[in-house]
């Protein structure tokens, strides 16, 4: 039969390995899911980068025909850059909420899966 001075310590060895062993797991679920939003952003950046310079190619050529179509190859440079500005006002006025919450939603998901 034990005593119980090797019943205590038994009990506290038991709690220091319970501990640490509750440490390690924190330390992988916040590595788990701080992987988890990395590989999701570098995924959604490269996306991103691509189809900005798709977009910026093809506004190059839409500029150089409509600056072709007005006569001098700067109107149509003015013209898609007019078309940005006020593609850029009405996302900044309307849009930017609708962006916001499902960004902010999609990352607060992945960090608590």
């Amino acid at each position: 039969m034990e005593t119980p001075a090797n019943l205590i310590e038994s009990l506290i060895e038991k709690a220091e390995t319970y501990g640490k062993t509750t440490l390690e797991l924190s330390k992988f679920k916040a590595l788990d899911a701080s992987t988890r939003i990395a590989t999701s952003l570098i995924s959604r950046i490269t996306v991103i980068i691509i189809l900005a310079i798709f977009l910026m190619v093809l506004s190059i050529g839409v500029a150089l025909v409509l600056g072709e179509l007005l006569g001098k190859s700067y109107y149509g440079f003015f013209i898609v850059s007019l078309f940005y500005l006020i593609a850029g006002l009405l996302f900044h006025f309307f849009l930017y909420k609708w962006i916001k919450k499902p960004v902010s939603n999609s990352i607060i998901k992945q960090v608590l899966q």
